[in-house]
């Protein structure tokens, strides 16, 4: 069965989660925005076999350690979708920005794009494109134990921000709708920061998207 378990990490709290196949204890961590020695701990504590890294998108606090741990451990880096790689080309400027510290630019070792899947041990989750956010924003769906990892485009009573380079709120929507939406009411999601929620307390009670 996929287990997970989240750390929040970096001074945004941002939600890196771990992914594993219990069976085999081999393990994706999805979006290390930093805080490495406390993810490996994390690894360690859970005695996992760490062996690769998934992006939902490029911004700083969700991709910001992953070139280091990729470098560190020599770790695969898969995601996110091409369009975010203007993105990763300016890791090294956004942690600058935002106080981070010194990020590593990088070119994934696979990119995602809608339709495509990847596999921890023997499990399987699904990929979906996700736009709004980030032109390359993709999420992950573990239709197994009905839950999706979704990064930004959605949280627990809110919605993804588009005031960054290339974000779009339209399609933002656009990208819950057509992509989230249809996965199941009864999905539930480990959003990119804040608490866990599920599909169906959002259509009815999320301010930005209820009866959508």
């Amino acid at each position: 069965m996929l287990k997970h378990h989240t750390i929040p990490v970096t001074p945004f709290q941002q939600n890196c989660t771990l992914v594993w196949d219990d069976a085999t204890l081999q393990a994706a961590v999805i979006d290390p925005g930093g805080e490495l020695p406390r993810i490996l701990a994390a690894v360690q504590k859970l005695g996992l076999k760490l062996e690769q890294i998934w992006l939902t998108h490029a911004h700083i606090d969700h991709a910001g350690a992953a070139g280091e741990l990729a470098q560190s451990l020599q770790l695969p880096i898969i995601g996110p979708h091409p369009q975010d790689q203007f993105l990763i080309d300016s890791l090294p400027q956004q942690s600058i920005s935002y106080g981070f510290p010194l990020a590593q630019s990088f070119t994934p070792t696979r990119w995602l794009d809608e339709g495509d899947t990847v596999q921890i041990g023997s499990e399987v989750l699904h990929v979906r494109h996700t736009p709004g956010h980030t032109p390359g924003h993709v999420i992950f769906h573990a239709p197994q134990i009905r839950h999706a990892f979704v990064g930004d485009v959605l949280f627990a009573g809110s919605i993804g921000r588009t005031d960054f380079p290339r974000g779009d709120h339209d399609q933002l929507i656009d990208s819950i709708i057509h992509k989230l939406w249809p996965l199941g009411d009864d999905t539930r999601f480990t959003p990119g920061h804040g608490p866990d929620s599920d599909f169906a307390r959002e259509r009815a009670s999320n301010p930005f998207v209820r009866g959508t």
